[in-house]
């Protein structure tokens, strides 16, 4: 009888874990889908797109160099670091110098990209110039950004990428920047 009632509490107990096994195996399978991007595969592809060079008003050129990529996950994007120069006849000789910047990342569904876009400068700074010229670069800052950053390609999804993810009616939909790199979570496609 003791065998029996001691069988009855272990197995009694091994129902209970199964059933939580259970229960969160069903929530698991409920979980939204999702493709992750890592850090290192995200600053690959950035690099391909740069040198960039932008020009300032015929004044001088800024030439950016490829950024360092940062997660910034506390606020759902991406950061970068790039080191830049300013050559042209208005400034004698180059000036190197950073260029800091974070924006938020889109999908683009004609061509499957990441892209980045809603720019925000920190700062560009270049310690070799005069105050003065630096600030004449700095009101310039915000337009240079957006036209030397704006829709650069971060990653693009390959139709192997989402071949699952299509056949169950569902797109790529929110970005979110975690610790790790991106993660896109797939949603069911609008009609």
């Amino acid at each position: 009888m003791l065998h029996r009632r001691r069988f009855l509490r272990t197995t009694g107990s091994g129902l209970a874990l199964g059933s939580a096994a259970l229960l969160l195996a069903g929530r698991a399978a409920w979980a939204q889908p999702s493709y992750t991007v890592p850090l290192a595969q995200l600053q690959e592809m950035v690099a391909t797109k740069f040198p960039r060079s932008v020009p300032v008003q015929g004044l001088f050129d800024l030439t950016l160099q490829p950024p360092r990529l940062r997660l910034l996950p506390e606020v759902n994007r991406l950061g970068a670091v790039m080191a830049v120069d300013a050559a042209g006849a208005a400034l004698r000789r180059s000036h190197a110098g950073t260029f800091d910047v974070e924006f938020a990342l889109r999908y683009e569904a004609s061509d499957r990209t990441l892209r980045a876009h809603q720019i925000r400068l920190g700062r560009l700074d270049f310690p070799t110039l005069k105050p003065a010229v630096t600030e004449l670069i700095n009101a310039y800052a915000p337009v240079l950004a957006e036209q030397s950053l704006r829709e650069v390609t971060l990653h693009q999804l390959r139709p192997q990428d989402t071949a699952m993810f299509d056949g169950l009616g569902l797109q790529p939909g929110p970005i979110t920047v975690t610790a790790k790199g991106l993660t896109v979570a797939f949603v069911g496609k609008q009609p």
